[in-house]
């Protein structure tokens, strides 16, 4: 059978091979395909043979194995930062420098991985007669520097551990006799100049907050531009500035992402895994990933205006009360526009809880338009297939980036982007969950599972690429929209439900309510899990919010399902109950 020479097989160019053992490591196999192109000789110029394509040119494959640690005991991986094949296995060290705090801490493997000092010179002898003595040892300290360069640029709040920071202080020691004029010494240096510098200010704002802590004057007054000043001008416009509301669409919607930029790339992804973020409500783990709980923070609040603005005053009617539905939804809209999914999904959220669906008149007076919009923005955030539709949006929208990054020289005016997306956290915090409670973290052998490891890495490394994306946003704040954010009313467990049956007493009914397609609710997604799964799950998203068992309603035929208002936390917050319904339903009968 004849082959059209010049033509590729259609073969996958990685396969799997299966696994190899070796000193105690496992190692996943793949056979990588490359392709070289052998070219005919011709006659040159002068008579001299060159090498070009000829009618006989065929395609010549050359088949290369490629190994990948899966598994092995820490002594073993930590030897693999510094005499693996990064070639070969990119992903490595990346991965356990950003996974590492899951199964390690830092200075146990500072332990294994730093060399002890060499032993002082004898005297008389120079520098220069001992350089070439030990060239493996000079190869080894190069990898430990290049190692130690990556962590600390990568990942340096690893090393904050006040108040001595003594794993940064031995890799300052470290550094100073394997590499005293190389880049990873000063930024070791600066790094740790930071953290000292820090904790003195601190320590001096402690101080200053308390009333012994100096004699008033003027350098206690706090000048516009510092936090505390702005905190002051934001009283200020609290006491005197308008409603958040009363701020057109596209102010809130820009302050609220201005504020979920700021918190979105201030996140540690390590907070992230699901072995440090499912721990968060163990004894004496108050302090445990702070970064993310700013966000989870943020995320509530701004659910909390949601409620506050649109069930606040009982006693507007409601054509009125359906004016306020409808800007919330041009705010989300603007929201999506802005590539904002974290208030856009906490907007969501919010519309869609028990107390504000309920109120059919006031949903009933709502503009068809709006009520598309929010029809449609519903979609994006489905419970269906694990949030898919947003999930794509995140993909299509990377690789239009990708593709116009690569089509666009740089520095053109094509060249410009949309800055963003700001995701929505809870996503990742839910994949990262589900992937620690679903893959073991010791294999057969006491082997640590790094194949775990790099699936996390996976999904931190999409996050660290988002927190980039996110700088180009070019947002400044505005303090009465600030103020009026900060100042809006946040109701508490059960005033929300109570005030919502105030509005519209259980007897009412109209079947104009927004009509979202039911979905399938969490609780029956779990019931299939393993308990310690579903435990897991609902710690990471938050309690899922379901009708009130209180006495029964008059509902439509096919009423709305009501939507997730996500906690991300096992500790009610002021609004989750109310969204749930009352924790004791005999005290709202009628």
């Amino acid at each position: 059978m004849e082959r059209t020479a010049g033509k590729e097989l259609a073969l996958a160019p990685l396969q799997d091979w299966g696994e190899e053992t070796e000193d105690g490591a496992v190692y996943s196999v793949s056979l990588r395909r490359q392709r070289s192109q052998r070219l005919s000789l011709g006659a040159g110029p002068g008579g001299t043979q060159t090498s070009s394509p000829a009618a006989d040119t065929f395609l010549h494959y050359r088949t290369s194995k490629v190994r990948a640690l899966r598994a092995a005991r820490l002594e073993r991986l930590v030897r693999e930062l510094v005499s693996g094949d990064r070639e070969q296995d990119p992903g490595f060290v990346p991965a356990f420098l950003a996974t590492h705090r899951a199964f390690v801490p830092t200075a146990r493997v500072l332990g294994l991985l730093l060399p002890p000092p060499p032993p002082p010179l004898p005297s008389g002898v120079e520098l220069k007669k001992t350089e070439g003595r030990d060239l493996s040892l000079n190869k080894n300290l190069r990898a430990v520097v290049s190692v130690l360069g990556s962590w600390l640029r990568d990942h340096p709040q690893d090393f904050q551990d006040p108040p001595a920071h003594s794993d940064l202080g031995s890799v300052c020691t470290f550094l100073s006799w394997a590499a005293p004029s190389g880049a990873e010494a000063q930024e070791a240096e600066k790094l740790l100049g930071d953290f000292l510098e820090e904790a003195e200010q601190e320590q001096e704002e402690e101080e200053q907050s308390q009333p012994w802590g100096g004699s008033l004057g003027a350098a206690q007054i706090p000048c516009p531009d510092s936090p505390a000043g702005c905190l002051e001008e934001e009283e200020r416009l609290v006491r005197e500035g308008p409603e958040l509301l009363d701020f057109s669409v596209d102010e809130v919607a820009e302050q609220l992402t201005l504020m979920d930029v700021e918190l979105f790339s201030r996140v540690r992804p390590c907070e992230c895994l699901g072995s440090v973020w499912s721990q968060r409500d163990r004894p004496g783990a108050t302090g445990t990933a702070p970064t993310v709980r700013a966000t989870v923070t943020q995320f509530n609040r701004v659910i909390g205006c949601v409620l506050g603005s649109v069930l606040g005053e009982p006693g507007l009617a409601a054509p009125q009360r359906a004016q306020r539905l409808e800007k919330w939804i041009r705010i989300a809209q603007r929201c999506r526009e802005l590539r904002n999914f974290s208030s856009l999904r906490a907007i969501l959220s919010a519309l869609q809880s028990n107390p504000i669906y309920r109120l059919k008149r006031s949903w009933g007076a709502v503009s068809r338009e709006p009520l598309s919009t929010f029809r449609k923005l519903s979609q994006i955030f489905s419970d269906e297939n694990n949030h898919l539709s947003s999930r794509e949006i995140l993909s299509q929208d990377e690789a239009t980036k990708a593709s116009q990054e690569e089509d666009t020289p740089p520095g053109s005016l094509l060249s410009k982007l949309p800055p963003g997306p700001v995701p929505y956290l809870g996503t990742f915090l839910t994949d990262l969950v589900m992937l620690d409670t679903a893959l073991p973290d010791i294999l057969e052998g006491d082997l640590i599972n790094f194949e775990k490891r790099r699936k996390e890495w996976e999904i931190l490394a999409r996050i660290q690429q988002l927190q980039r994306r996110c700088q180009s946003y070019c947002l400044s704040p505005r303090l009465p929209v600030l103020a009026a954010l900060r100042a809006q009313c946040q109701l508490s467990e059960e005033q929300s439900y109570r005030i919502s049956r105030v509005i519209e007493p259980p007897a009412a009914s109209c079947p104009s309510s927004p009509r979202v397609r039911r979905r399938i609710s969490l609780t029956k997604r779990l019931r299939s899990c393993p308990e310690r799964e579903a435990h897991l799950l609902v710690g990471a998203l938050g309690t899922p919010h379901s009708p009130p068992p209180a006495a029964p309603e008059p509902r439509p035929a096919r009423p709305p399902a009501p939507g997730l208002a996500l906690e991300w936390s096992s500790h009610p917050s002021p609004w989750a109950a109310g969204l749930r319904g009352p924790s004791h339903p005999h005290q709202h009968q009628q």
